[in-house]
């Protein structure tokens, strides 16, 4: 029986500090986006948002950096042995690179079939339809 209680107390306890981990996780990623969301503002209100952010999640805010429009911080959450802090960043995505050159012979010359298709995936992309923009109602 003693054994069963230490087994269930070491459960608890594990699940507690994936608890915890996945709340500074949560609440870093959301403050990175609020600081990357505000850098035209500066890096003092970004990382004022950021804080607000981390604060209304329930955890602190440990470190706040911006680079230019990318938000750097790291949260932390819980206490004592359960304490876990998380990094993370946010900004604009880098810019969208082929996977593979063409080669010379085909640079410049055209597609057989002629024109991609509206919707077509476009090459290096991942595939499937594009977003059509809606139309309003009339």
């Amino acid at each position: 029986m003693a054994v069963l209680c230490v087994v269930f107390g070491v459960v608890l306890a594990l699940g507690q500090a994936v608890v915890v981990r996945h709340r500074a996780a949560g609440s870093a990623d959301l403050a990175a986006l609020a600081a990357a969301d505000h850098w035209a503002d500066g890096p003092v209100v970004a990382c004022a948002r950021a804080e607000g952010v981390a604060r209304d999640q329930g955890v602190r805010l440990v470190r706040c950096a911006m680079v230019g429009e990318i938000s750097d911080v790291t949260a932390a959450s819980g206490r004592g042995p359960f304490t876990a802090e998380v990094r993370a960043r946010a900004g604009p995505a880098g810019p969208v690179t082929s996977q593979a050159p063409l080669p010379p012979a085909s640079q410049g010359a055209p597609r057989p079939g002629g024109p991609a298709a509206p919707g077509a995936p476009v090459p290096g992309s991942l595939g499937g339809q594009t977003p059509l923009a809606r139309s309003a109602p009339r």
